[in-house]
């Protein structure tokens, strides 16, 4: 017997072997379908009995294993079913021979047979016959189970018959010696009166009624039956038949332990009913045998006797026993080389009983023991059987591993060089079966959760293997797919030269069959999930970008309350639940706009020893209908983090989710999602899309700026301008503002923002004219407009005194007044003073110093606009103003007139250059660079009285401090307007203003304002200030009149003045003495009554001149007046000068 049976198992022993066979031409199909209709009569209830007798059929089977039928019963066909095709009546005898023909093969077993005819309708279909039976067709013979029921009820009839009369053979005559057939040489010439024989014979014959009681139903007979054989056979050294009662014991054992089978079917086997259930609840491993009682059988098989059957019961082997037996029935048939076959058989059996008692570590050596037996020269498809049905016994017991490799041994046995025509394709099936075993799943998901799990190597060998039968198979799709999943999943395991020759492989196969994201399904129903290439390259985090500063939608403020979450009702919550699905899909605080290009970042690295060239790769987004725009790049080996800018243009407003990019590597497109990659960061990946809105392109006259502006700490800046200006210089600003999006820009407002400075800054840095750019809305797309801003940079014009030398009286040029000195300064140092040439002087004077501001644009328009959306355009302006002039001392010299005065300027150029400084009405003032002079401007006194008061609100709430700041301010603009100081450098053709505002102390101020009580003097209809001389004439009246005007906010008065006269000598000698050159005409003192603020009031009287000459009237007041404790400054009277001239002769006198 060279073919095992690798699914035998012990229960099989109490079976009876039926071989079902076609005869003559049957189809394949119809044949198959018959015999599982004939297989399904597997157990039988056997007619007025309680036994069952079961069956196994076979539709193959070989006679020389028939031989062995003597040795264990169960291996002899004892029935025979023939399955045939006869259509009409002159077949039937040729089909009638070929069916005794076929009885033949197996005729000295056989028990008895039955021919199924399909087709054959007539007279010859009519007649009654037990071992024939007609059938019109395939689809016509519903009673096919019935005659099979009662062919095996015949089968029994012969069964119980022999078994009958082997357990009753007590006559002396004699027992013949059952053989195997390679036995029966050695037994010729034997001594056959022997003691030693006729045990032989017995011991044998014992074992084969044990095997007939067990196929009868008599399983406790049996056991009795084969401990009986084992004595007699151990004492005769009879191994193989002891080894084969040793196995009939242990399966006898087996039905009564696992009434179920160890086959592992999900039909167990019903249970005999000669096996009381309660005993095998009673039985305990490790049961002592009692002794056995050959008296106790008789012509009925068991007695009646219920105590004798419980006794009998103990005959059964317990259950760490039977595997005892089962090994040492195996090492006996290890003695015999021709008994391969059996020993084979055995192992096979013991290791489905260890895998129902859970004995793993056992049942492996059975295994083991079972793959060293030889069994001589096996075909390429007996190899093939052998080492599959050893993986699946690994598999029960649980050694998944040792089931992988026989399995994948298997495999390569199918495609071994000796087959002509070898199997890829059960190779593939079975090398795809192999994958659980070495923890190689299909599906790239489960190698993204935490460490590796198996042997890589092997797995990377499996893997090869599985790409290369795939090849072989002709489905260069399958190849690319096992190839992509070996690149993505063992990676890590790769050494430099593989990578290279796996992605080398994969670009040629893909060449031919580009690699996608379709499932794969296989013709056995397997469906391979596509392999995302995750790792090609790696991506370590995804950041999707805020617009650019110029083009960020802003939420009109009144709107915002809209779109405002309500989510919670609580501000700030605690117990905040975490997890990274939730952060995936939390909305992130910026927009992004319908039309608008927008960005995601991607930091990404290339794992590879070389240049990783990535094709296509772009966004997989959801939500809004998205045009994503693909890139390619090339990242040099082992790269780093490198950073990959995707973008995608919004075609719809709504929210988009960012669920994953998409690439195109070695050929083989991925899509990659993030839900599947936990390892990436992402701050977010769900952004709102607002309706468009317009976009405006600015571009300036003046160049953009190196600087990052100061101001933009808090704000980014679009873009910014950068311009040199001299201190009071001023720079205009053209801004070209063009609309290049879709949309009408509807709205357009400018404001602007001045960073903070430790700088003065005077007047408007910035100023412009937005009505005729608003006059131009709407603007369509591709129109611009115009907007002229105004910069000046007007700082502080003051200069510390002791940083420039005094100027000295005698030798200065003042330009205003009458001195003819040459025009130069006389440099006289003061001691604590620092000279000008020092380092730090210098530097004082040309530090330059930096103004910046922001211009903003707010815009919009289209569908934004409904929604409440608007954009900015920032530009920064920066400034670097370097100094132009610097006033280092002001004062003021009192003029002749009591309403004006001369305001003293020292200039100082700081500049390199030629500079000339200008006043309204005034010479101009030439300054060499570096040079100070002294600038007189006469001035008329300034009425602050007039300028603009806080309301009492403002003064009720603000700092006196900043009122008077404020006061100030406004006053030395009002002085600033009036004098109108510019200079120029003609050599660069530049010029600009000075302010004086940032010196005037309030000493001067004073000196510069107006009295609040305006005295007026008339002499003779002559107001009289300013060196005016009034004329008269000797003799006559000279009306004087004297007028008061109140400018403060409290009534004054009343006061008394008192008019003397007196002549100067123009020496330092003044002449009051005047009694008889002038006489008053009435009093010489004055009284006003009190005068009303915004009120007059006016006193007139008369003088007499009786000598010529120039005379002088000095008006004072008298010490008893009320108006004492005003200040001086207010009672400032002009002093008046009279001429008086003789009166001209008459004619003719």
């Amino acid at each position: 017997m060279s073919v095992p049976d690798y699914m035998q198992c012990a229960e099989d022993h109490q079976t009876v072997l039926v071989v079902v066979q076609p005869v003559g031409i049957v189809p394949e199909d119809q044949f198959f379908k018959i015999y599982k209709r004939i297989a399904s009569v597997s157990q039988v209830s056997i007619r007025d009995s309680q036994r069952l007798l079961y069956i196994r059929f076979r539709h193959h089977y070989l006679p020389e294993n028939n031989e062995w039928g003597d040795f264990q019963t169960h291996r002899k066909v004892v029935g025979l079913v023939s399955v045939t095709s006869c259509t009409s009546a002159k077949e039937w005898p040729q089909t009638s021979d070929r069916f005794h023909a076929q009885k033949e093969v197996f005729g000295s077993t056989l028990y008895d047979s039955r021919l199924l005819v399909f087709g054959l309708q007539g007279e010859i279909a009519e007649q009654q016959r037990t071992d024939v039976a007609f059938y019109p067709g395939y689809d016509e013979c519903p009673d096919v189970e019935k005659r099979v029921e009662d062919f095996v009820q015949s089968i029994f009839i012969v069964l119980e018959s022999k078994r009958l009369d082997r357990a009753t053979d007590k006559s002396g005559d004699k027992i013949p010696l059952l053989c195997v057939p390679f036995e029966k040489k050695d037994f010729v010439g034997l001594d056959t009166d022997s003691r030693h024989y006729k045990k032989r014979c017995q011991g044998r014959m014992r074992k084969h009624v044990g095997d007939l009681c067990l196929q009868a139903g008599m399983l406790q007979d049996a056991l009795v039956h084969y401990h009986m054989a084992v004595e007699l056979l151990r004492g005769v050294n009879d191994f193989l038949w002891l080894g084969a009662a040793l196995e009939g014991l242990c399966s006898a054992s087996v039905i009564f332990h696992y009434p179920g089978g160890t086959a592992g079917k999900t039909a167990g086997r019903k249970p005999s009913v000669s096996q009381p259930a309660e005993a095998g609840k009673r039985h305990r491993p490790g049961a002592q045998e009692v002794l056995i009682d050959p008296g106790a059988l008789t012509a009925g098989g068991i007695s009646a006797d219920t105590s004798s059957e419980i006794g009998r019961a103990k005959n059964c082997l317990s259950p760490e026993d039977i595997i005892e037996k089962y090994k040492e029935a195996i090492s006996y048939y290890g003695k015999y080389k021709n008994a391969g076959v059996i020993e084979l058989e055995a192992c096979v059996k013991a290791v489905r009983v260890l895998a129902i008692q859970k004995r793993a570590m056992e049942a492996s050596e059975f295994l083991q023991n079972a793959v060293y037996i030889n069994l001589g020269q096996l075909s390429e498809e007996e190899k093939i059987q052998r080492y599959s049905i050893l993986s699946e016994l690994y598999e029960l017991i649980g050694f998944h591993r040792k089931s992988a490799f026989f399995k994948r041994v298997a495999a390569m046995q199918c495609v071994a060089p000796t087959i002509p025509e070898p199997g890829w394709r059960a190779c593939y099936k079975l090398l795809l079966e192999t994958l659980p075993g070495y923890s190689l799943s299909l599906d790239p998901k489960d190698f993204s959760k935490g460490t590796h799990r198996g042997w890589a190597a092997v797995q990377m060998r499996l893997l090869h293997e599985l790409v290369y039968a795939s090849r072989r198979m002709g489905n260069p799709g399958l190849s690319v797919r096992h190839l992509s999943f070996l690149l993505q999943t063992m990676l890590d395991f790769l050494s430099d030269q593989e990578k290279k020759e796996v992605t080398q492989s994969l670009e040629n196969y893909t060449s031919k069959c580009p690699g996608g994201m379709d499932v794969i399904t296989l013709p056995d129903g397997l469906k391979l999930l596509p392999v995302p290439f995750t790792k090609l390259p790696i991506v370590k985090s995804v950041k999707l970008l805020n617009l650019p500063v110029s083009l960020r939608p802003h939420k009109v403020k009144g709107l915002l309350g809209q779109s405002m979450s309500t989510a919670s009702p609580f501000i700030y919550s605690p117990i905040i639940m975490h997890n990274r699905g939730e952060e995936r899909c939390k909305k992130i605080d910026f927009q992004w706009v319908q039309g608008d290009v927008c960005e995601v970042q991607l930091m990404v690295y290339n794992p590879m020893p070389f240049e990783l060239r990535v094709e296509n790769m772009g966004l997989l987004t959801s939500g809004v209908e998205f045009e994503s725009l693909p890139a390619a790049l090339s990242l040099p080996a082992e790269s780093g983090l490198y950073p990959v800018t995707l973008v995608g243009i919004p075609r719809t407003a709504g929210n988009i989710t960012i669920n994953g990019y998409h690439t195109s590597v070695f050929g083989v497109t991925s899509d990659c999602l993030l839900e599947a990659l936990p390892s990436v960061k992402t701050s977010g990946c769900l952004v709102e899309v607002i309706p468009s809105v317009p976009r405006l392109q600015l571009s300036t006259s003046l160049p953009r700026s190196a600087h990052a502006a100061q101001a933009s700490s808090k704000e980014e800046l679009s873009s910014s301008v950068s311009v040199q200006l001299f201190n009071g210089e001023s720079q205009q600003l053209i801004i070209t503002l063009e609309n290049i999006g879709t949309e009408d820009i509807q709205t357009l407002e400018v404001t602007s923002k001045t960073a903070n400075t430790k700088e003065k800054l005077f007047g408007e840095f910035l100023s412009w004219e937005l009505e005729e750019a608003v006059s131009q809305l709407p603007l369509k797309p591709g129109q611009a407009v115009t907007l002229c801003v105004s910069i000046q940079a007007k700082l502080d014009f003051s200069g510390q005194e002791s940083l420039v030398q005094d100027l000295n009286d005698d030798g200065i040029s003042v330009t205003g007044l009458p001195i003819s000195s040459p025009l130069r300064q006389v440099l006289k140092p003061r001691a604590e003073a620092k000279l000008l040439g020092s380092e730090s002087s210098k530097n004082d004077y040309n530090h330059v110093k930096t103004l910046e501001a922001v211009l903003n644009f707010k815009y919009s328009g289209g569908a934004g606009k409904v929604e409440g959306y608007y954009r900015d355009l920032s530009l920064g302006v920066h400034v670097d103003v370097e100094p132009s002039v610097f006033f280092t001392r002001v004062s003021t010299l009192p003029a002749t007139s009591t309403r004006q005065c001369h305001l003293l300027l020292d200039v100082f150029n700081s500049t390199e250059h030629e500079l000339t400084v200008s006043a309204k009405n005034n010479q101009d003032l030439v300054l060499h660079a570096s040079e100070c002079q002294r600038m007189a401007i006469q001035v008329d006194k300034f009425d602050f009285e007039s300028l603009p008061q806080p309301d009492q609100e403002t003064v009720r709430y603000a700092n006196p401090k900043q009122l008077e700041e404020d006061k100030q301010r406004a006053q030395g603009c009002q002085i600033n307007s009036t004098l109108g100081i510019h200079w120029t450098i003609p050599s660069l053709r530049r010029h600009g203003v000075a302010s004086v505002e940032g010196v005037l102390n309030q000493l001067v101020l004073e000196h510069l304002q107006l009295a609040p009580l305006q005295w007026d003097v008339v002499v003779n209809g002559k107001p009289c200030d300013c060196d005016v001389i009034a004329d008269c004439k000797v003799g006559d009246a000279v009306p004087l009149e004297v007028k008061l005007t109140n400018r403060s906010r409290s009534a004054v008065g009343p006061f008394a003045l008192t008019v003397v006269p007196f002549q100067d000598y123009q020496n330092g000698v003044q002449n009051y003495d005047l009694q008889d050159a002038v006489t008053f005409i009435g009093s010489n003192t004055f009284y006003i009554d009190t005068v009303n603020p915004k009120d007059n009031s006016i006193c007139v009287g008369a003088l007499l001149f009786l000598y010529t000459g120039d005379f002088y009237l000095s008006i004072k007041f008298q010490d008893d007046s009320g108006g004492r404790e005003l200040p001086l400054a207010w009672f400032g009277l002009p002093s008046v000068h009279v001429k008086a001239l003789d009166t001209p002769l008459e004619a003719g006198a």
